[in-house]
């Protein structure tokens, strides 16, 4: 099991949550964050070198999938989410130790695959 977590512009989010439906991805979590990446607005100098870093916003998404579901779920969001230019964001992939399903008590992969796509 795998969390996924994207960091996307605004902008791309109903693409994004587009390819992630048709893709058969349901579960997820979207949260409005500030952040600094490869952007940079402002370049001053002032007794020396000083880059001013100005925080940009972006759309962080956060989706536990099984291991099936990993490829399918960065690849449609890199292929949504990409616009070619600086400021597109960043998949991050990561172990996932246990989840549960709080309504049921399911545990682990059966907590975060779609009812009927259980081997």
């Amino acid at each position: 099991m795998k969390l996924i977590v994207a960091i996307i512009r605004p902008d791309r989010l109903s693409e994004v949550l587009e390819r992630l439906y048709r893709a058969e991805v349901r579960g997820l979590t979207v949260s409005r964050v500030m952040g600094h990446g490869g952007e940079v607005d402002q370049v001053a100098t002032y007794r020396g070198l000083t880059v001013k870093m100005e925080l940009q916003e972006k759309v962080r998404l956060e989706i536990g999938v099984s291991e099936p579901f990993v490829d399918v779920t960065v690849r449609a969001i890199l292929e949504s989410a990409s616009t070619g230019e600086v400021g597109d964001g960043k998949i991050f992939v990561m172990p996932v130790e246990h989840v549960y399903r709080i309504r049921t008590g399911e545990r682990d992969e059966a907590a975060v695959t779609p009812a009927g796509k259980l081997s």
